[in-house]
């Protein structure tokens, strides 16, 4: 089975840190036996990033033996869809179909219409995949694949927390609390992080609040190794792979109640679930600062291992072709299989 996966967003040695869980699916799909061929849509002009994917698009399907597109986000899926010659599969991420959170804490009226839109290219694909049962209840068709993206249980392992802390250059004592992301993305809500850190700080805690970012994965896994919580407290999300790196890391985890985040912590001792409001979330850090204890939270993932999506992903693409009339790319019957929805 060769599958072009085509993307906006591809890691790059200027930008190793930028869609790093597609490279991860690639990867994973690659050891599951699909042949990959790879399209970054990327352009110095922004405005023709699109226009001029959708030629390389084509030159892509003449020139090979390609059997199926896989687009990650709607808005590519909409240019995979612009040709009818192979079977399409369009994944899902959270804004894309949920709509996109501004300043205000809503969703902005422009992405309510490329949500809409987005639900709309759902209809017209061979294949849907989301990530969690909020974004499959958005769409009519009853074939929707939920396939939360993997974690790389390699990268993400359990590192001695004092060993990390010295290859990072932190105190061996302070208590640090982990913000991974950009505090300038409206969605992650870094405003409610800082006050909740200020609330412990003002009580006389020695607490230091880490914002993260444009880490490679190596990285990442090691502020995760070395902080003492993952600060979540988003406004919206999808299944976030951050929740589930952390869990993998047996990072204590305090999250707002979005996406997937209560399935995937579930009854976990050290993660919690908070209201969004930095009282509670300071109660609940608290309480994880005052043991510093790790959690457990790698046996919850071990299911979103590299090995058992790709099965899971290979299953729809297989359906996919089905329905197309053609087999041309099966994966050998030999591979085990384990089939999600």
């Amino acid at each position: 089975m060769r599958v072009l996966i085509a993307s906006s967003m591809y890691p790059s040695p200027e930008r190793p840190y930028y869609g790093t869980f597609v490279r991860t699916q690639v990867e994973a799909l690659e050891a599951a036996g699909v042949e990959v061929e790879l399209l970054v849509l990327d352009s110095r002009v922004p405005k023709l990033k699109y226009p001029l994917g959708a030629v390389q698009l084509r030159r892509r399907l003449a020139a090979g033996a390609i059997d199926l597109v896989h687009a990650h986000y709607s808005y590519v899926g909409a240019l995979a869809r612009t040709q009818w010659k192979v079977p399409v599969v369009v994944t899902y991420h959270g804004d894309d179909l949920l709509g996109t959170i501004g300043a205000r804490g809503t969703t902005t009226p422009v992405s309510r219409l490329v949500a809409s839109a987005g639900r709309a290219l759902g209809e017209r694909v061979d294949a849907v995949i989301v990530q969690s049962e909020q974004m499959a209840a958005r769409f009519r068709r009853a074939d929707v694949s939920i396939i939360p993206h993997e974690v790389d249980l390699e990268v993400f392992g359990v590192v001695d927390r004092a060993a990390a802390r010295a290859e990072l250059g932190l105190d061996p004592e302070r208590g640090y609390l982990l913000f991974a992301a950009s505090p300038d993305i409206p969605v992650k809500r870094f405003p409610l992080a800082r006050d909740a850190a200020d609330a412990l700080r003002a009580e006389g805690r020695d607490v230091e609040l880490l914002v993260i970012h444009r880490e490679t994965q190596q990285r990442l896994a090691l502020y995760m190794n070395a902080c003492d919580a993952l600060v979540f407290p988003s406004y919206q999300e999808g299944s976030p792979n951050i929740v589930k790196q952390a869990m993998a890391c047996n990072l204590p985890i305090v999250a707002t109640d979005v996406g997937d985040v209560r399935a995937v912590i579930g009854g976990t001792p050290g993660c919690h679930l908070s209201a969004a409001d930095p009282g509670s979330f300071a109660d609940a850090l608290r309480a994880v600062l005052d043991t510093r204890e790790r959690t457990r939270g790698r046996d919850a993932v071990a299911h979103l291992d590299r090995e058992t999506v790709a099965q899971q992903i290979v299953a729809v693409y297989e359906r996919a072709l089905a329905r197309a009339g053609t087999n041309a790319g099966a994966v050998p019957a030999a591979m085990p299989r384990e089939h999600g929805a």
